[in-house]
């Protein structure tokens, strides 16, 4: 089923922005998901959810799977993470092959535990698990083989996790991003805190939402030796899942400012090389990226960056954004 809340604040901002350069955005009215942009000039151009009339679709379509994407960046110099898909055993055997769960399992251990699976054509971080053994590891593949057919098994690195948004050439936005964690206060129980949590999420109107039944955080939460009901002491930082993304409630810390050149340079080579022109740059980063860059790996590129969480994340994110999308509008016009 479409959800309405959770691109309202691209479209809502498209129609805000759209009246600046006399052009009208008109939604599909029952959910509000998809809609036209309507030029002076006569030009009509469109989006859906966070897609718009910009990235060509082969290009598009190469960033939605990870596993093809990798490859392409791989081919071109790029240092991406050593991982290979694994298929559900259906699909498996409709193409002839035994890459299948138990194939996956050989070759995490070729890799050497941890490793991380994930689903290969998934966004938002859903279905993000770093498992240490075989009772985790089929656990994982199974809950991604309920959605996709296909799942990557990759090797585990360890940095920090910056986003990079490039549009024409030039680096509209950075910001690292932290994974969802809750700080003990020695008196609530994590579970207590993480509601704490979500009620700030509504206050400041951002559409994140916490499941506490999500495998994911019970998964993180075992392998800390902690539980929803335990009570982490004052000051203690406890991190709830593995992903970083600000969809899974994750947090955003800005660095537009003090970013290295040497990664915007990178950002923008990489958006070009990969044929898209709007891109959301994954980086893992072995150090700190407003120092130049030494060792990194590029996690993704993400074609449709939503950004309707980290506009709500502040004031000066806000106009990052807003920022963002009228040169976005100005482009679709030219274009």
């Amino acid at each position: 089923m479409k959800k309405k809340s959770e691109h309202l604040v691209l479209a809502g901002m498209l129609q805000k922005l759209g009246k600046k350069l006399g052009a009208q955005v008109v939604l599909e009215p029952e959910w509000k998901i998809a809609g036209q942009i309507l030029f002076k000039d006569g030009k009509k151009r469109y989006f859906r959810y966070n897609t718009l009339d910009l990235n060509p679709v082969g290009a598009s379509d190469i960033a939605k799977d990870k596993d093809y994407a990798a490859f392409f960046m791989t081919h071109m110099g790029y240092p991406t993470i050593e991982g290979k898909t694994f298929f559900r055993k259906d699909f498996a055997r409709g193409l002839g092959v035994r890459r299948d769960i138990d194939a996956g399992y050989r070759y995490a251990r070729r890799l050497r535990f941890p490793v991380v699976v994930k689903p290969n054509s998934g966004s938002h971080g859903s279905g993000v698990f770093v498992v240490r053994g075989k009772r985790e590891f089929y656990r994982a593949m199974r809950f991604v083989f309920r959605n996709d057919r296909i799942a990557l098994v990759q090797r585990v690195v360890r940095g920090r996790d910056y986003r990079i948004v490039v549009l024409d050439n030039t680096v509209i936005s950075a910001y690292e991003r932290i994974p969802l964690s809750v700080v003990g206060d020695g008196r609530s129980s994590i579970k207590t805190l993480l509601k704490k949590k979500q009620k700030g999420f509504v206050a400041s109107s951002r559409d994140t939402r916490i499941r506490l039944d999500d495998i994911r955080i019970a998964h993180k939460l075992g392998i800390q030796q902690l539980a929803l009901r335990s009570v982490p002491e004052r000051g203690k930082q406890v991190f709830l899942l593995d992903n970083a993304n600000l969809s899974s409630g994750g947090d955003a810390v800005d660095v537009t400012k003090p970013i290295h050149p040497e990664f915007k340079k990178l950002a923008v080579k990489l958006t070009r090389d990969m044929g898209l022109r709007l891109c959301g740059v994954d980086l893992m980063v072995h150090g700190d990226i407003r120092e130049k860059p030494k060792k990194y790996w590029v996690l993704e590129v993400n074609a449709a960056p939503g950004l309707d969480h980290y506009v709500k994340s502040g004031r000066a994110q806000q106009k990052i954004v807003e920022s963002l999308y009228l040169k976005v509008l100005k482009s679709l016009g030219r274009t």
